[in-house]
């Protein structure tokens, strides 16, 4: 399995919890994709408000689609130079965290 993970640091300036809503946004529509089964099965991911920064595990087709309509959603709600998006290789952390942003309950 592909492990390879997106990885988005956000701008001073941008507003996490809009950043929040664009991942949920994602994450509902890939779920209209494939079904909200395999949003629990294969959909990683996790926001993580002191670093600013966003982590989405692409090693799925799930998390690929996420990955791309989250980076569209952002691109155009706060434009290009708002943030950088990096491919790096481990798998993200996921967890129940004070602020958590995973798939579904």
């Amino acid at each position: 399995m592909n492990s390879q993970v997106y990885r988005y640091e956000f701008l001073p300036d941008v507003t996490l919890k809009d950043v929040e809503d664009s991942l949920m946004l994602s994450a509902l529509a890939v779920e209209c994709m494939h079904g909200r089964s395999m949003i629990r099965l294969d959909a990683k991911f996790r926001l993580d408000l002191k670093k600013r920064s966003c982590v989405i595990d692409a090693g799925t087709e799930v998390g690929r689609n996420i990955a791309k309509i989250f980076t569209g959603f952002i691109t155009r709600q706060f434009g290009e130079g708002s943030f950088k998006v990096e491919r790096t290789f481990p798998p993200p952390e996921t967890g129940r965290d004070p602020q958590p942003m995973e798939a579904a309950p």
